[in-house]
């Protein structure tokens, strides 16, 4: 079973973020994403992000340099087709959280 994240934004909306297994296939649709570490208390977000194709995997990058910093950073998605509803879910998320590696 995949675990799911709820993941609050700013507006008081919570957003249900799937933990990606990383060498699994991956659906080429757009979807939001988030690197995290996760906690007891939830997920602590250090990066907030989008994109038009999951499967491309273009989050990997982040991915690789949170974990630098953040050991244990995790890759979590959420379907999202809509480029404008990405887009402000992601702005949600940032003003909530203030991911350090979106500054």
């Amino acid at each position: 079973m995949t675990r799911k994240i709820d993941i609050p934004g700013k507006s008081g909306a919570r957003y249900r973020y799937t933990a990606v297994e990383e060498n699994r296939f991956l659906p080429p649709a757009g979807a939001n994403f988030v690197i995290a570490k996760l906690t007891r208390d939830g997920a602590q977000v250090v990066y907030a992000g989008e994109t038009d194709n999951l499967a491309a995997q273009s989050w990997r990058t982040e991915l690789e340099k949170a974990r630098q910093t953040y050991t244990g950073a995790q890759i979590l998605t959420r379907l999202n087709v809509t480029r404008a509803i990405r887009e402000a879910e992601r702005a949600d998320l940032i003003e909530q959280h203030h991911p350090p590696m979106n500054s």
